[in-house]
């Protein structure tokens, strides 16, 4: 972790929510997956939040993890090596998160670098490789190792294409969102409240 002391108050309330937010299990199944992933050589992280940190924190696993989703030869990040220097590993963690962009994660699904280097926020690093993984299920281009069960089903695009005797036919109907008007009329109805009265 980084070299700050202990939060206090509104700061040490916010970290303790953010903390209750991750989950044992999907970490156990990230780290199933990744080792898969990127092949047997990988050593096991250690069980707990700050063991799957201090796995991911140097950011090698990423960057295998997101090279092993693109065909042999063709990664996204060229050089992967392990090192201990702060910047080197803060480096390989955005090249991580430029290639995730890239491969088709969304902006705001993607966890900042110190989130994960100074382990402020875990949960959001298991939204980012879980989204990850759920995307390589969807693209199905063979790449993906594991069970496709592991990770929801993203939605795919279903397009409809009618006649234009369809769209004409639809436009003469009114919507139940919009009320009806069958059964309404004005019959019966007198004038609200009393009549004024002229002296």
């Amino acid at each position: 972790m980084a070299n700050r002391g202990p939060s206090y108050g509104l700061s040490r309330e916010v970290q303790q929510k953010i903390d209750r937010q991750y989950d044992p299990e999907l970490e156990q199944v990230l780290v199933r997956w990744m080792m898969g992933q990127c092949g047997g050589d990988i050593p096991q992280p250690a069980p707990g939040r700050d063991g799957f940190q201090q796995w991911l924190k140097d950011g090698t696993v990423l960057c295998r993890l997101i090279n092993s989703l693109y065909p042999r030869g063709q990664g996204p990040v060229a050089k992967i090596q392990a090192s201990t220097m702060a910047f080197k590993q803060m480096e390989q963690i955005s090249q991580f998160l430029q290639a995730a962009e890239r491969y088709g994660i969304a902006a705001t699904d993607i966890f900042q670098t110190v989130d994960l280097w100074e382990g402020k926020n875990m949960a959001c690093v298991q939204r980012t490789l879980m989204n990850l993984g759920s995307l390589a299920v969807a693209k199905g281009d063979g790449l993906f190792v594991g069970d496709p069960n592991w990770f929801p089903k993203k939605s795919q695009e279903n397009r409809r294409v009618f006649s234009e005797d369809k769209l004409k036919e639809g436009q003469n109907v009114i919507g139940l969102q919009m009320g009806t008007n069958r059964g309404a009329s004005q019959a019966g109805m007198t004038g609200y409240g009393m009549p004024r009265q002229i002296l």
